[in-house]
């Protein structure tokens, strides 16, 4: 397996070790890692600078380079996302049930880490530092494959963190990464048996191969298609707000608005001020008929459209005629990410919440607080869209799993 099978021996040691590591521990090398990266941030800067030139020379889109693109500011946020890390519980070893059977046996149900995580991500050198931190906190060791267009960036960044870890205490290749090739991501797609978890982030492409080819067990971090839905009772000040801001704060990540929706009854009030904010801040608008009606330069939506995650400055819109019909058009469209409804029907809200399948449903709120960090939670691993282990932002608790401890004295089974 290459580069994978030289470090599958040392990964399995480390994570055995982490798995007894103190969390004092694990706090005291997540401060290391985060004050090494402060001190060594114009390192990280230049490796950066090198990889967005190359991105601009190979044209690469805008919102493409704006996710690999670093500054100190970013950089801060990454250390601040370890320090606060740090402050959360840690989740090995709590007791998730306990009880005792009739028969004397005492059971107790207990987190434990999950072991050797692999994360396979594209171009957001964040994601490093974040699944590192998460992993460590969580008593796992790390492998990590990040993508060619920030391959100097994360290579800055698995050094810092490694060689400070290392120094802090943690058990040697705790944080290692594989070179981003194809073949580095076929590897640890068929590394069972090495590797207990792998994660995928990015574009739906990536998602899709991992999900399908892989034969170690996968968590699907899926695509971000969200809606913004403006009900019949709508505060439409409140609706324009949020709409706004979950299309245009930061377009081109998985919990930005891709799609509106707007109930019938408020239509004619609601979308030439939603047309026109829009278009003030550049977005593209695709609308059904009614929705070009509201202003110039609307462009037409087609099925299409209605599925796509655009990552940019570009939405679709469309009027329902009920509820009913917003819900059945988020289940048919939406990826199981964000949905958002604003109403002041708490009825409304309820059924909304109740009957849209989506990993988080807002309500009144911008689907762009669907993110680990705005939930309290820390650091994220991503965003999971499936249903089973773990769904929606995936934190501490999420990435380990359990065992069952049962202590007896002397029973035997009849």
């Amino acid at each position: 397996m290459g580069a994978l099978d030289a470090m599958a021996g040392p990964a399995r040691e480390a994570a055995r070790a982490l798995a007894v590591t103190s969390s004092e521990a694990k706090d005291a090398a997540l401060a290391a890692m985060a004050a090494a990266l402060e001190a060594e941030a114009q390192a990280v800067l230049e490796a950066n600078a090198a990889d967005v030139d190359a991105a601009h020379h190979e044209q690469a889109p805008a919102a493409v380079v704006d996710r690999l693109t670093l500054d100190l500011e970013r950089i801060e946020a990454m250390a601040e996302g370890l320090r606060t890390l740090m402050a959360l519980p840690d989740p090995v070893g709590e007791v998730l049930e306990e009880r005792t059977l009739p028969n004397g046996l005492h059971l107790r149900k207990v987190r434990v880490p999950l072991g050797v995580i692999g994360v396979i991500y594209e171009g957001r050198p964040n994601v490093t530092v974040d699944a590192a931190g998460l992993a460590l906190k969580a008593g796992s060791a790390v492998v990590l494959r990040g993508s060619r267009i920030a391959e100097r960036s994360n290579a800055a960044l698995v050094a810092i963190l490694d060689r400070s870890g290392t120094g802090a205490g943690l058990p040697q290749s705790a944080v290692q990464a594989v070179p981003p090739t194809r073949e580095s991501a076929r590897d640890m797609m068929a590394a069972r048996g090495i590797l207990d978890l792998l994660i995928p982030r990015g574009g739906n492409d990536l998602i899709q191969t991992v999900v399908t080819e892989s034969v170690v067990p996968v968590v699907e971090t899926g695509i971000g298609n969200c809606h913004v839905y403006v009900d019949a009772s709508a505060d439409l000040g409140k609706a324009l707000d949020i709409l706004v801001n979950a299309k245009v704060q930061r377009p081109g990540v998985c919990n930005a608005a891709e799609s509106f929706l707007v109930h019938a009854d408020v239509a004619e009030e609601f979308l030439p001020k939603a047309v026109a904010a829009l278009q003030e801040h550049g977005v593209e608008i695709l609308g059904d008929e009614r929705v070009r009606a509201a202003g110039r330069g609307v462009g037409v939506a087609t099925d299409q459209d209605h599925r796509t995650e655009f990552l940019d400055l570009r939405i679709s819109g469309r009027v329902v005629g009920s509820l009913d019909e917003a819900i059945d058009h988020v289940n048919a469209y939406g990826s199981g990410h964000t949905e958002a409804i604003v109403t002041e029907d708490p009825a409304a809200a309820d059924r909304f919440t109740a009957a849209v399948d989506a990993a988080a449903v807002m309500v009144n709120a911008s689907t762009r607080f669907t993110d680990g960090g705005e939930m309290g939670m820390g650091a994220e691993m991503g965003i999971s869209t499936q249903k089973l282990h773990a769904r929606g932002p995936m934190g501490l608790p999420e990435l380990t799993s359990y065992k069952w401890i049962v202590r007896g004295d002397g029973q035997i089974r009849a």
